[in-house]
């Protein structure tokens, strides 16, 4: 991803690349000062629409964190693994490699998500049915539930279609 992209993006792409839906809060914390959407007093952290990543990471093999849905506590270190990202118009962001498909929004953290796999695998488990028409009916599920599955390209159209929507625009402004 370029390093003019504000955190408030970044956060997008976060949720895009783990397959969420944006549904609960999220903070990031870069070098002891918390960043986060819509902060309600300054003791809560700082606005991150604000803030650019390049700004705040000026040196490659800088980490931070990101954490995601206080209840489940995803918490992510984003480690910066080189700064001269060369930027090609055609594709700005996009996912290079990845492993394991990311566990689905409001499953219980890592150990909710654990049990989850293994429930969801074991048709001889007790709880295997109500496992899977609960990940069912989740809207966005299309298929079953696959833990080791990932593809790169399918999270870079998604990535593409975020640049696509996210774009500045020109204002227009009609006479009639």
């Amino acid at each position: 991803m370029p390093s003019h992209i504000s955190l408030d993006r970044l956060h997008d792409i976060i949720q895009i690349v783990m397959g969420w839906k944006d549904y609960h809060l999220h903070e990031f914390e870069i070098k002891n000062i918390r960043y986060t959407e819509n902060p309600e007093t300054p003791k809560y952290g700082k606005e991150e629409s604000n803030f650019i990543l390049g700004n705040l990471i000026k040196t490659k093999n800088t980490s931070f964190t990101y954490l995601y849905d206080f209840g489940d506590d995803w918490m992510h270190t984003v480690t910066i693994e080189d700064t001269a990202f060369v930027k090609d118009s055609r594709f700005p962001i996009y996912c290079f490699e990845g492993a394991r498909a990311c566990p689905p929004e409001d499953v219980g953290g890592i150990y909710g998500y654990k049990d989850f796999c293994k429930t969801i695998s074991d048709k001889s488990c007790p709880e295997h049915q109500d496992i899977k028409k609960w990940y069912a009916s989740l809207p966005w599920n299309k298929e079953k539930f696959d833990s080791e599955g990932f593809d790169p390209e399918v999270v870079t159209v998604e990535l593409m279609k975020y640049v696509r929507w996210s774009r500045p625009r020109a204002q227009l402004c009609y006479y009639v």
